[in-house]
């Protein structure tokens, strides 16, 4: 399948990374690389790209793009974020420092339409919401497993659902019975406990999926533990954006930027895509922009 997806907020991205010829950035999140690709075209060749991501698919895509627009500062690496320290020393030079680091902590459109994975409820999948092939943690194992305390936190933490206890219930009782295999099997629990009309535009699936999604790539933990790292991996007046799409990621770097005594924040509140931007990427509507810059 094509990889299809918009970078969210790239024209603020590109301005508070500060890009110029000649510098160094890592895009630690390479999604559909628009960010990547931007980068490298206002870098020129004698900057330099880290591009990472877990799914073999947007690395590939990447590949493309990047022969078809005959790029030579891209360096593509498939990994998790959390491991950036690693995946840079094993692919720079000892010492190296960065001039800015991007993360973009949405789901990409790609992911959403790929039929053979769970990351939408629309239509019948395999309940499969790991970004890469190595995860862990298994969704379907999760939702099976997980005790009703353990689901009852993370619908209620991670997909701020009011109805997840509820919800987290009548997975127990289900899965005694037929274990829960595909997304129809959850899609159709989650319909029963919360009727139409009691629904509100998104549907009543969105937030659970949301929290499953989170549990199963340890998505906060991962973004708590790489924050640290990115900055010291940043040169000094280096710059750290941080893009994301939940309260939590978005409380986890409004802390840690206000925290960290290298850091000094340039953006006081984080800024939401422009109307124009909504307008050709309805996805957007949620994402939170926070940069900061290193003293």
């Amino acid at each position: 399948m094509s990889y299809s997806h918009i970078p969210v907020m790239i024209r603020e991205v590109l301005k508070y990374l500060d890009v110029k010829e000649g510098k160094k950035f890592v895009d630690c999140t390479l999604g559909g690389a628009g960010y990547t690709i931007a980068l490298a075209e206002q870098t020129g060749v004698r900057g330099k790209v880290l591009g990472i991501d877990l799914d073999r698919l947007a690395l590939d895509n990447a590949q493309q793009i990047i022969k078809q627009k005959k790029i030579k500062n891209i360096v593509l690496v498939q990994g998790n974020f959390k491991n950036l320290e690693n995946i840079v020393s094993e692919n720079f030079k000892e010492g190296m420092k960065f001039d800015g680091i991007v993360f973009d902590l949405g789901l990409s459109s790609a992911q959403l339409a790929d039929e053979t994975r769970g990351f939408s409820f629309k239509g019948e999948h395999p309940l499969d919401m790991a970004f890469g092939p190595d995860n862990d943690k298994s969704s379907a194992d999760i939702l099976n497993y997980y005790s009703l305390l353990e689901l009852t936190k993370i619908f209620q933490e991670y997909g701020e659902e009011k109805h997840g206890y509820r919800i987290a219930r009548a997975i127990i009782e289900a899965r005694k019975t037929k274990k829960l295999e595909t997304t129809v099997d959850l899609v159709n629990i989650i319909e029963k406990i919360i009727p139409f009309r009691f629904r509100s535009k998104i549907h009543p699936a969105t937030k659970i999926f949301q929290a499953l999604r989170m549990e199963t790539n340890e998505e906060l933990s991962c973004l708590e533990s790489v924050l640290p790292v990115a900055v010291k991996l940043l040169k000094k007046g280096g710059r750290i954006v941080v893009v994301s799409f939940h309260s939590g990621e978005d409380r986890i770097v409004k802390r840690f930027f206000k925290n960290s005594s290298e850091l000094t924040i340039l953006t006081k509140r984080p800024l939401i895509p422009e109307e124009d931007e909504l307008t050709s990427n309805p996805r957007a509507r949620s994402a939170k922009f926070r940069a900061a810059e290193k003293n």
